[in-house]
């Protein structure tokens, strides 16, 4: 798995986000370097996944809630006052999160480190923490859509 130590991680995380961001959200997305001061306070939605089997770890994707609902507008095809509860909203961050997971997972079984993934999980709130230890690597990188932010977090370790 030493692949990972130069940066690939990473890479692979940022492909799989922007291909996520382009082929089923339709937004023109492009990675920001610094993930901006206080971007984890106040309200935000998580959607992540985990991975199983020679290597294990998780994948999440941050954002708040206007662009949640953003997101879920242009996945579902609808309009920001159709949207009738954060249920619909979740269910759009759970499958980006899913989606994002899948093309890291597709990526470490091409390495040889077959994996399965969990279904999504999302938190919710404001001003929570996900603490996350032990891992041998983990990436970040920031993603800027308009005047939107999000971050994606990738968490791996082997057996």
């Amino acid at each position: 798995m030493t692949d990972f130590d130069d940066g690939k991680l990473k890479d692979v995380a940022l492909r799989a986000a922007l291909d996520v961001f382009d082929t089923m959200l339709s937004m023109d997305a492009r990675e920001t370097k610094k993930v901006p001061e206080g971007f984890f306070n106040g309200s935000k939605i998580v959607g992540s996944v985990s991975f199983t089997g020679d290597v294990m770890g998780c994948s999440r994707i941050y954002v708040n809630h206007d662009f949640a609902k953003e997101m879920t507008c242009a996945m579902l095809g609808m309009e920001p006052d159709e949207i009738e509860g954060d249920e619909e909203i979740h269910d759009v961050i759970g499958e980006v999160s899913n989606m994002i997971g899948g093309g890291v997972k597709s990526h470490l079984c091409d390495m040889g480190f077959p994996c399965q993934l969990s279904i999504p999980n999302i938190t919710s709130g404001t001003n929570f923490t996900i603490e996350t230890r032990q891992w041998a690597w983990h990436e970040h990188c920031c993603l800027q859509c308009a005047q939107h932010l999000a971050m994606v977090e990738i968490f791996l370790k082997t057996k």
